[in-house]
């Protein structure tokens, strides 16, 4: 790394090791659009940290110029919650899959956003488990055929989104890996936002879980079988926007222009119950930023209470404090 002040390009933060994905990966379009987002903040390389855990997606650190750190399975939102608390000023990125982010990382997941960790949680998700070679993960739909699951799933699949809301998350928003623009976007929004901003990135494994979100993001149905979140816009979508989202009986279901008379919802980011809503739906896939809100970060309130700590007591020496409060002599 170079500690210099010119302006970078994305070409400036890869590395020089030899990107090792399988053809075809959805994780190239997200190195590469995780690389435009960097050049666009501004910041030095010395600035940037990744962390990642185990699995396909953990290679990430090795590919940008920047810090980096390649930790152990699951524990990649524990690694950086100490290094933001450390050094509240680095832009920290945690780079995780459905299965290290949300089996054994599950615990760390939902306490890093109940924290408000101050940093980016981007979710490689292709419902299976790539790296240890095909078998079913947290996010697997159920009676999925696997290496470990050969005559299908029997479990019901974790929702990261439903998780992340429900934990209290301040950021969450989804975006697909085969839309590059869209995904840089949802990222750059992602970077922007102080907390802990969780991504959730719909990403197909070629080789053991292939075509797995077609039914949703194959360009044959693709406008018909996703709705784009835009903040103070009604939730339509498909060709001239042909089906619309409504609310009915405190859920959200789809109606068709022309045939309802009901009217559109309109996209509140701000509103935790639309966001939980729009992360239930399962007929229809939404992209884009469910849940935003500003919040003190765990950083922040660290800060004031050191600060409470330090004007409440005054102590000459070690001795004084160790005299202070309830003390006694053995002996």
């Amino acid at each position: 790394m170079s500690n210099t002040n010119k302006t970078l390009k994305s070409s400036d933060f890869a590395s020089d090791q030899l990107v090792r994905w399988c053809p075809g990966c959805g994780d190239y379009a997200i190195l590469n659009a995780v690389k435009k987002v960097l050049a666009a903040s501004g910041k030095r390389k010395e600035e940037i940290a990744f962390i990642s855990g185990i699995g396909c997606s953990s290679r990430f650190p090795y590919y940008v110029d920047t810090y980096g750190m390649h930790g152990i399975h699951g524990r990649a939102a524990a690694i950086a919650s100490g290094l933001t608390v450390h050094n509240p000023s680095l832009s920290v990125w945690v780079i995780t899959g459905d299965g290290d982010g949300l089996a054994i990382g599950g615990n760390h997941f939902i306490h890093c956003i109940r924290r408000n960790m101050d940093f980016n949680f981007l979710l490689f998700n292709n419902e299976i488990y790539g790296l240890t070679k095909g078998q079913y993960s947290p996010t697997s739909k159920l009676g999925s055929t696997t290496q470990t699951s050969p005559t299908g799933t029997i479990e019901q699949p974790l929702s990261a989104a439903k998780l992340a809301i429900g934990a209290g998350a301040t950021f969450f928003a989804r975006a697909a890996a085969n839309d590059p623009k869209h995904l840089e976007a949802i990222i750059q929004r992602a970077n922007e936002h102080r907390g802990t901003s969780i991504v959730e990135i719909m990403q197909n494994c070629v080789i053991f879980n292939d075509k797995a979100f077609d039914h949703f993001l194959d360009k044959s149905n693709r406008d018909q079988k996703t709705i784009k979140l835009e903040h103070g816009t009604p939730l339509t979508f498909g060709e001239e926007a042909t089906y619309f989202l409504a609310l009915q009986g405190g859920t959200l279901e789809v109606y068709e222009k022309g045939i309802s008379n009901k009217v559109p919802l309109v996209h509140n980011e701000q509103d935790q119950g639309i966001a939980f809503m729009l992360a239930q739906l399962e007929d229809v896939m939404p992209l884009g930023v469910f849940y935003c809100v500003d919040s003190p970060t765990y950083s922040d309130r660290l800060e004031e209470s050191i600060t409470a700590a330090k004007d409440r007591k005054s102590y000459q020496d070690m001795q004084a404090l160790l005299n202070s409060g309830d003390t006694w002599q053995v002996g």
